[in-house]
C-alpha cells in the first residue's frame, strides 16, 4: 500500500511539474505514472554509473554537476516513453528541479 502512495505522489509531481515548465510535454495522468515508474528504475540503475564516471568533474564543482546527471536522466525517461517530451536540455534541467521541489512539498504534506 506505501508503494501505491508514493508511486501516486511521484506521478502526481511529475504531472504538476510537466504543466509548470515550458517545452515540457506529458499527454495524461497514465503516462505520468509510467514516466514516473521509468524514472525511479533509471534513478536506481544508471544515474549511480553516472555519478561514479563523472565524480572528479562532481567534485570539481562540489555537487553541483548532480543536476546536469539530473537532466541526462529526464532525457533518457524522454527517450524511453512515449507521450512524454522534453525539447532541451534547458527544459529537462530545470524540470529536474522543479520535480525535486514539487516531489519535497507533496511528500512533506502527505507525511512521508
Amino acid at each position: 500500500m506505501n508503494f501505491l502512495i508514493n508511486l501516486l505522489i511521484s506521478s502526481l509531481a511529475v504531472f504538476a511539474s510537466a504543466r509548470v515548465i515550458p517545452g515540457v510535454v506529458i499527454d495524461n495522468f497514465t503516462t505520468s505514472v509510467i514516466v514516473a515508474i521509468i524514472l525511479g528504475v533509471v534513478n536506481a540503475i544508471i544515474k549511480p554509473i553516472l555519478i561514479i564516471l563523472t565524480l572528479p568533474i562532481n567534485i570539481m564543482t562540489l555537487g553541483l554537476f548532480t543536476l546536469v546527471i539530473n537532466a541526462v536522466v529526464v532525457l533518457i525517461v524522454d527517450a524511453l516513453v512515449p507521450g512524454f517530451s522534453v525539447s532541451s536540455f534547458v527544459s529537462a534541467l530545470l524540470f529536474s528541479i522543479v520535480l525535486s521541489v514539487v516531489s519535497l512539498v507533496l511528500f512533506t504534506i502527505a507525511g512521508e
